[in-house]
């Protein structure tokens, strides 16, 4: 579906509630199916990816109740789930995440499964855990033997590991922790940087021990003792952060904006896009509302005169997903912006470090591709262009929004691909101009 875009021609003013956070959702439906009891979630993102997983777990017995945001999960506990039926029976859409960390539960369980994608998922690399689940005797291989899925999964009996990652990934931790509440002896994930600790968040209220240490070089160990059971609980799913993160820009971007976002999620292994685009010069206000289990501030921007930074190292796991959209706002700032350290953007649903700086170079941003980032010379006066999104959706909404920015018309080659992750994010975006 192909969507224009014109230039602003008033600024963005109004409040507005972000839908739930994909992650924090994620999980709260894989931790509710394996405790004992039922577990009510509020706020859940209604998106195509959160579906997916919803879509596993019923194939694996597991019963919801769904009440538009609202959503109730059977829980069956930590040893009820059932096999599922059909030999390509588990679709994980074009959800990294649900592949990702299900391979982690399905590894132990007392039955055979294949995890597939589409073709997206099915390119992204699944050697990263494939690898510690196998060290942990996991019977886990890619079909194709690519390295990628689809994945056939024969439950075995696991045992403990200490793994050190070469990369900070919430998925690849996630896998190794929900794989070693059935090991028989302690796991730790150590890995270069902190990344987001939903999964950690959510062992610990369930009632897992689980326990996170920061060690001399910088990295942090997780550590996890195998339990018995996990407990249910009510779940209330923050607004996304990721989702916030294209208004936070857009509103700085267009002379005069006001926006108020109420409820998001401030979890600080996520929110380093707030710390960055205060560093860029961004008037930025939040107040924080609750601080656990996942912490949550309305925050309000205004319209801001942006300059260039660097961004590298330990932030980049807090910031992973939202670098799309800062590459959009370092193309309007003042100075030059460097993105480095973050190869992980090659391997999302697209090459993003690619994407972008292909779309914005056609807009007349001066971006010079790395490696592992970009570097963006800032200041140019960008004009509307034909984007490729590559049928992902944050490349979409990130010109979505450099599309308000710049002179004349956008347009946008695939604008369903936002219903993965924000299937109102047109009519909340205009909303904001009316």
């Amino acid at each position: 579906m192909k969507k224009e875009i014109t230039s602003a021609t008033q600024p963005l003013r109004g409040v507005i509630k972000v839908p739930g956070d994909k992650s924090v959702s994620h999980r709260a439906v894989m931790f509710g199916a394996l405790s004992d009891g039922d577990t009510h979630i509020t706020g859940f993102l209604s998106s195509a990816d959160c579906f997916s997983t919803i879509s596993c777990f019923e194939k694996l017995g597991i019963t919801f109740l769904r009440d538009q945001d609202n959503v109730t999960v059977r829980g069956k506990g930590l040893y009820g789930l059932r096999a599922p039926e059909g030999e390509v029976s588990l679709y994980t859409g074009n959800s990294g995440t649900t592949t990702r960390i299900l391979s982690g539960i399905l590894a132990p369980q007392p039955f055979s499964s294949i995890l597939a994608g589409d073709d997206s998922v099915n390119r992204r690399p699944m050697r990263r855990v494939i690898e510690p689940l196998s060290e942990m005797g996991a019977d886990i291989k890619s079909v194709n033997d690519n390295g990628c899925a689809p994945l056939r999964i024969r439950g075995s009996q696991l045992h403990g590991i200490d793994y050190v990652s070469p990369v900070a990934s919430a998925q690849v931790k996630s896998a190794i922790l929900m794989a070693g509440l059935y090991a028989d002896g302690p796991v730790s994930v150590t890995e270069p940087s902190l990344s987001r600790d939903h999964t950690e968040r959510f062992l610990s209220s369930c009632g897992a021990e689980v326990a996170t240490k920061p060690l001399d070089d910088g990295s942090y160990r997780i550590s996890l003792k195998p339990c018995a059971h996990l407990s249910a609980q009510e779940v209330r799913v923050p607004g996304d952060i990721s989702s916030a993160a294209f208004f936070l820009v857009a509103a700085l971007l267009v002379p005069g904006s006001e926006v108020l976002l109420t409820d998001v999620g401030i979890n600080p292994t996520r929110a380093g896009i707030l710390k960055v685009l205060r560093q860029m010069g961004a008037d930025i206000t939040v107040t924080v509302k609750a601080e656990r289990p996942e912490p949550y501030a309305d925050i309000l921007v205004r319209h801001s005169a942006l300059h260039g930074v660097d961004i590298r190292g330990s932030i980049i796991p807090a910031l992973i997903d939202e670098l799309p959209v800062i590459a959009v706002a370092a193309a309007f700032a003042d100075g030059t912006t460097t993105i480095a350290d973050a190869g992980e953007l090659r391997v999302k649903e697209s090459d993003r470090i690619a994407a972008m700086t292909e779309n914005l170079r056609a807009m007349g941003a001066a971006v010079q591709e790395t490696p592992d980032g970009m570097i963006i010379e800032g200041g140019s006066a960008l004009c509307g262009a034909q984007i490729t999104t590559y049928a992902d959706h944050r490349i979409a909404m990130s010109f979505a929004v450099a599309a308000l920015a710049a002179a004349g018309v956008t347009v946008l080659d695939d604008a369903s691909c936002v219903a993965i992750s924000y299937p109102s994010f047109f009519d909340d975006l205009g909303a904001l101009l009316r």
